[in-house]
């Protein structure tokens, strides 16, 4: 039986990098954001449905998120009609690679999930790892990225659970200050799932 491990962290708190730390250590990750990148491609489960309700996202049989934000931006009720086409996907796509991974003797599940206490997720895992950092590393990591703003990365961050919340509800806090240290806490975490399979 693979340990379900959610992983989460506000933006800019380090998360993409530190799961690469698990799959380093031999864990099959799945990310949620590329699970809905596969779901919105040409042929991708979700385009079919995501274009009878946003006609305008559709370009080239793939989901444009460009043209698609757009249509939502324009449509305040369309997030619901959204969310209620992709998310029941998206838990598909998970299931299923949990499955796969079982199957292939994974002691070990990583699950990237950006909004994972935010949509109530943390109830199907049997942990929960949260990466953090102080917020002016996480402002100088965010506003750095191309295209961002200080007013979008505002709003994004208006929409997450504060980082406190989400530390004191986490299993372990993973300080992503710097790849040493985030790596130690990351072997660490699996040094003691693996002992208490063991156990």
């Amino acid at each position: 039986m693979s340990f379900l491990l959610g992983l989460t962290g506000s933006i800019g708190m380090g998360k993409s990098t530190t799961g690469q730390m698990f799959t380093e250590l031999g864990y099959p990750l799945w990310d949620a954001d590329a699970a809905v990148h596969r779901l919105y491609a040409p042929g991708g489960a979700a385009v079919d449905a995501v274009a009878a309700a946003f006609p305008a996202a559709l370009q080239d049989g793939a989901i444009d998120r460009v043209r698609l934000k757009a249509a939502l931006a324009a449509d305040p009720a369309g997030l619901k009609r959204l969310e209620s086409i992709v998310h029941p996907l998206v838990a598909a796509d998970r299931r299923d690679f949990i499955a796969k991974a079982a199957r292939d003797g994974a002691r070990i599940v990583v699950l990237d999930i950006p909004l994972l206490f935010e949509t109530g997720a943390e109830g199907q895992m049997d942990g929960v790892a949260v990466v953090s950092t102080d917020a002016e590393t996480q402002r100088r990591r965010v506003l750095a990225r191309p295209g961002m703003t200080a007013e979008t990365f505002a709003m994004i961050l208006s929409r997450q659970m504060p980082d406190a919340e989400k530390r004191a509800r986490a299993d372990w806090v993973i300080p992503t200050d710097t790849l040493d240290g985030a790596r130690a806490v990351v072997t660490a975490i699996c040094d003691e799932i693996l002992g208490r399979q063991d156990a």
